[in-house]
């Protein structure tokens, strides 16, 4: 039997912070790959600052944490190579579900400097229409009326209550998920909540607590027993949550901390004021694209992001949705090199040694889509010109989740987990202009979805997948494309 990954077997010289933290100065609400693969490993090269890992419902990764010693391995994947490190940075692990009191009190602990967040965007309990807090949800319900708190905006909410009663000392809450103003979005959501509740805390966090608006990016796929035997082979021990990654990495923030942060521009993280145009940069050109690849990809059969990119008619339509549709609405910051980055893209994605699955990237799209496709469609609607890729994506997304009766989109968007499959299936078994009309009402802004020319766009391009596949329907959307035309010089 083989040894366990801990700070007695654990090889020296893969280990980033060499020793153990000395005390707990970040509690990480989601303890999932994506945290483990980013934020601790700029924090393991930032100092010494340890991490309180906060799983939400599974035990599995805090129970190996706490077992290893705090540590797990992160495997690097990429065509040339593998390679493996131990950032090293965690201090424990709980989980939130089986001991909510104690989440509570971990944020609210005077060492507590900062709460960071990695729980996707669904949980945030907001309403997608209105990006308000949604007061009817059945946890923020119950939050409302429980010390107990089980939503992310209640744990934190009543832990910031609890430090304003105690200590007072100022903390940092730091969002670092998809989120558009991610930061400030988090603040008016915890500050509904406060006022909701009646606390009067409300207005000692609205001066005490800053909420930095931050952009995070690596592609970070579910762990599988073949890359826990490719770390096996570089560690020479067990290590039974290992994270497969690519070797990409950026961190984007403001530099606003109350109570001071780790050194993360050691590792490479950037400070600006410009945080929104880094921030639709990664929603829409690398996330917008990629959901689109994702759900080409599954409803052709392919497993994986980079088999899903070497088709021609999605590698066609990524490059369609990203510069015509995409592009046009961001303004980039200044510096900024959109051909090596748009370059870098279509690298990653072509990454075969990460093998990210489209079912992955396709999960959850009824809150992703929302935040990615509406304003780029608005815009070139207002302007007169269909967007053709971006009705194709709402399109192939829904072929995916509520497939229309006679329809398999196939195992691959079988196995997609969209918190609205069922409330919009119930809509399936209409024609697809009904299908899309209602979907589009229940889960994008009112604006695009009284858009008549939109729905009936997609409803065309769910018909077409229905009945000719995935391919016919690329095929008429590259007919129909109208591709980007950079505005003139100004006249000499």
């Amino acid at each position: 039997m083989s040894a366990i990954l801990n700070r007695r077997s654990v090889p020296q010289h893969l280990l980033t912070l060499d020793h153990r933290p000395s005390s707990t100065g970040i509690v990480h609400l989601g303890l999932g790959n994506f945290h483990r693969a980013h934020q601790a490993v700029y924090t393991a090269q930032a100092g010494d600052w340890g991490i309180l890992g906060v799983a939400s419902r599974s035990a599995t990764v805090a129970d190996a944490l706490n077992a290893q010693d705090g540590l797990y391995s992160v495997l690097e994947l990429s065509p040339e190579g593998s390679s493996v490190t131990v950032p090293g940075v965690h201090t424990g692990a709980i989980v939130a579900a089986h001991d909510p009191a104690a989440v509570v009190a971990a944020i609210a602990a005077e060492d507590t400097r900062i709460v960071s967040l990695t729980v996707t965007e669904h949980g945030y309990c907001m309403d997608p229409s209105s990006h308000r807090l949604a007061l009817d949800h059945p946890g923020i319900v119950a939050d409302l009326n429980s010390p107990a708190p089980v939503t992310v905006i209640g744990q934190v909410s009543r832990a910031l209550e609890l430090r304003a009663t105690t200590h007072g000392r100022p903390l940092t809450v730091l969002n670092c998920d998809n989120m558009q103003s991610n930061g400030t979005q988090t603040r008016a959501l915890i500050l509904e909540f406060l006022r909701a509740a009646n606390s009067p805390a409300a207005d000692w966090v609205a001066d005490q607590i800053t909420f930095p608006n931050s952009m995070v990016d690596r592609i970070v796929p579910a762990t599988t027993d073949a890359y826990r035997a490719a770390a096996y082979e570089l560690l020479g021990v067990d290590d039974r949550i290992t994270v497969p990654a690519e070797p990409f990495t950026m961190w984007v923030m403001e530099d606003r901390f109350a109570a001071g942060r780790p050194a993360w521009e050691r590792a490479g993280a950037v400070f600006t004021d410009d945080v929104e145009a880094y921030e639709l940069i990664k929603l829409r050109l690398l996330n917008g694209t990629h959901s689109l690849i994702a759900y080409l990809g599954a409803l052709d059969g392919r497993a994986t992001i980079p088999e899903a990119r070497a088709q021609d008619f999605i590698e066609y339509a990524a490059g369609a949705v990203l510069q015509d549709e995409y592009l046009p609405s961001i303004t980039l910051p200044n510096g900024f090199d959109v051909e090596a980055y748009v370059e870098s893209l279509f690298q990653r994605w072509s990454n075969d040694a990460l093998g990210h699955r489209t079912q992955q990237v396709g999960t959850d799209g009824s809150v992703k889509l929302p935040q990615r496709v509406p304003l780029p469609a608005l815009r070139l609607l207002d302007q007169g010109v269909m967007p053709e890729h971006l009705a194709l994506t709402v399109a192939a997304w829904l072929c995916c989740v509520v497939p229309m009766p006679g329809f398999d989109p196939g195992p691959h968007a079988h196995a997609m987990v969209d918190p609205a499959r069922d409330r919009l299936g119930a809509l399936a078994d209409g024609k697809p202009q009904e299908l899309v009309r209602k979907a589009c009402a229940q889960v994008f802004p009112t604006q695009l979805a009284q858009s008549n020319e939109f729905v009936q766009r997609v409803a065309e391009y769910v018909a077409v997948i229905r009945t000719d596949g995935v391919r016919a329907a690329a095929r008429q959307a590259a007919r129909s494309r109208t591709p980007h035309q950079p505005p003139a010089p100004p006249a000499a």
